[in-house]
């Protein structure tokens, strides 16, 4: 008689065993065993389901940044019509436009993940799409930031003198580095022994 082989789903040990063999070779992940035993003991995920579940948080989170560059950008790019911005000055008119690409690169970033999907679609490609996802995130929230400290500065440095300019954009930054990298960079490091949960 021929043993079935081991298609336990529920168990870290079935799932430890599929990692390295099935999963680990289809889906080409770098993924431990131990991180799809953890989803799968505590989640009762398999591996394409965590890939899914991942992809659709990733999704949520593009939607809150997008809404916030797509005011910046729209912003920005009435800006230059108002009758007032003739009355810049050559730097000013710098700054703006430093603020209007770093929006331009953000909003580039943050709908990559739409075009790599679709143009990888039905590919078997979905780790490298949630793994590119996560890169393209961080850099336009990177770049978000960056062009709403720039476009902060312009406006501060129209209605106020040059050094309140610098001294109040220069809050904001810090602001938004805090709550932005410091906070979750911070409690990744001190809730090291969790790294599995996602």
């Amino acid at each position: 008689m021929v043993a079935k082989p081991d298609r336990d789903q529920g168990s870290p040990e079935g799932s430890s065993r599929q990692g390295s063999s099935r999963e680990g070779d289809d889906l080409g992940t770098v993924d431990t065993d131990s991180h799809v035993a953890w989803n799968r003991k505590a989640r009762g995920e398999n591996k394409f389901q965590q890939l899914d579940r991942n992809f659709s948080e990733l999704l949520q989170e593009l939607r809150v940044a997008q809404a916030g560059v797509q005011i910046l950008f729209a912003f920005l790019l009435t800006l230059a019509f108002t009758n007032r911005f003739g009355e810049i000055s050559q730097f000013q008119r710098e700054v703006y436009v430093t603020a209007l690409m770093m929006t331009l690169a953000s909003t580039g970033l943050l709908i990559a993940p739409v075009a790599y999907h679709r143009l990888t679609f039905r590919r078997q490609m979905r780790p490298q799409l949630v793994s590119l996802a996560g890169i393209f995130a961080i850099g336009g929230l990177t770049f978000l930031m960056l062009g709403t400290c720039t476009a902060i500065f312009f406006i501060l440095d129209v209605v106020l003198s040059r050094g309140a300019a610098i001294a109040l954009t220069a809050v904001a930054t810090g602001w938004l580095l805090v709550f932005w990298y410091v906070v979750p960079i911070t409690g990744r490091l001190r809730y090291r022994y969790d790294e599995d949960a996602d």
